[in-house]
């Protein structure tokens, strides 16, 4: 932000799929507002994002909806929606543009909004990344994407857009080394970028509720695979909710209770699932032997984790979560982006599977082994947290000084 413009209080667009029912998402979010609101209190904050409607109601905020196409997300199927979608993408050209030219700076708040390891099309969401970094880049309203996550991409319309939406962003950083070095390897240089923790990390954890000893977390997905999968896509989601049912059967066979997670509204469908499936194999069975309580934001889940002996869990923030309160725990990995979570916490590949690829009795033996050395993981996770929350506030002292000219 130039001196010109510091008399005034900052105008700070936060852009991205946020208040659209992904918890990691509106977590990202909510650590940016954070430091927004503890260092620039002043500062007028607008959204442009997937759910205006959540947002300004949870967040008091005006904000406006990122796709002017409300079917944007759904398959064409004639020629009146391909016609709109197309309208759409150069009516979105316009809106972006006017949008990102009103602020003073844009921050786009962690996500993986740089990778396809989930089912995605070039002209989805990476088109208005894309838009938005040019905008930015043509009006002078520098972008920052803070702690992103990317990965290497194979499709190649993908991959374009994407380099060049990150090549127009004016601050980059990453939540891991495969981030960095996934857009140097794609053309990207990346001499001045910098790697620094999930933002999830940045928030407070809450109070440890009151456990109940012998019951085991399991963070379930709408799992079907990723961006290069689609023609297995109906496979992949049927066994791995097979061998999800399959655990929770074995875990009430040892005599463990089970809390149910989700990190994202889609996924509630395997937890009707695997109630269905308890219904109809196990008649019997006593009430509060499996619960699910659906978390309405990170805080509430972290506070949910807190009462279980251990965590399995596939979404990459349910992970993170269970880790940052100082939960045991299991990745059921969907990309490398987990692996590498494990090992920066000190875990590693001896708690790690893939979610295509797990096999039940190894995670019974895992989980065995998990909770024998359940004291020592424990600290070791409660030391990692505190480094990784350190290493953010200094993230967020070269935003203040890059972008707000260091007022506080």
């Amino acid at each position: 932000m130039s001196p010109g413009r510091r008399a005034r209080p900052p105008k700070v667009g936060l852009f991205g799929l946020l208040g659209s029912g992904n918890l990691g998402n509106d977590g990202s979010l909510e650590s940016v507002l954070k430091f927004l609101e503890d260092r620039y209190p002043d500062a007028v904050v607008d959204f442009l994002c997937a759910g205006p409607e959540t947002v300004r109601e949870r967040y008091g905020l005006d904000a406006e909806r990122l796709h002017w196409n409300r079917g944007e997300y759904e398959t064409a199927s004639g020629i009146g929606s391909i016609a709109r979608k197309g309208l759409g993408k150069l009516v979105d050209a316009a809106r972006i543009a006017r949008w990102v030219r009103r602020h003073d700076v844009v921050i786009v708040p962690g996500m993986g909004v740089l990778e396809a390891t989930l089912p995605l099309r070039p002209w989805g969401f990476p088109y208005s990344l894309f838009l938005l970094t040019t905008s930015g880049r043509l009006f002078g309203t520098p972008v920052a994407l803070v702690s992103v996550g990317a990965n290497p991409l194979s499709h190649r319309a993908t991959r374009i857009v994407f380099t060049t939406a990150a090549r127009n962003a004016a601050y980059r950083s990453y939540r891991d080394e495969p981030s960095r070095d996934a857009l140097r390897r794609m053309g990207v240089d990346t001499s001045g970028d910098r790697v620094y923790p999930d933002l999830v990390f940045s928030l407070p954890t809450p109070p440890a509720r009151e456990a109940a000893p012998g019951t085991i977390g399991l963070g379930v997905m709408d799992y079907h695979g990723g961006n290069d999968d689609r023609a297995r896509a109906d496979e992949i989601h049927e066994s791995y909710v097979a061998k999800i049912k399959d655990l929770v059967n074995r875990l009430l066979d040892a005599g463990h209770r089970i809390r149910l997670f989700t990190g994202d509204v889609s996924d509630e469908k395997v937890v009707r699932d695997i109630f269905a499936a308890l219904a109809d194999e196990r008649p019997g069975l006593p009430p509060g032997a499996v619960v699910f309580d659906k978390a309405g934001s990170l805080a509430e889940l972290m506070g949910q984790m807190s009462t279980v002996d251990a965590v399995v869990a596939t979404r990459f923030h349910n992970v993170l979560c269970a880790l940052k309160t100082g939960t045991p725990t299991i990745s059921l990995g969907y990309a490398t982006k987990n692996d590498v979570l494990m090992a920066q916490m000190g875990l590693g590949s001896d708690f790690c599977q893939t979610a295509d690829g797990f096999t039940v009795d190894q995670l019974v033996k895992q989980l065995e082994e998990l909770l024998r050395r359940a004291d020592g993981v424990k600290a070791t996770l409660a030391d990692r947290g505190t480094k990784a929350s350190l290493l953010l506030e200094e993230q967020f002292d070269v935003l203040s000084t890059r972008f707000f000219g260091g007022r506080e």
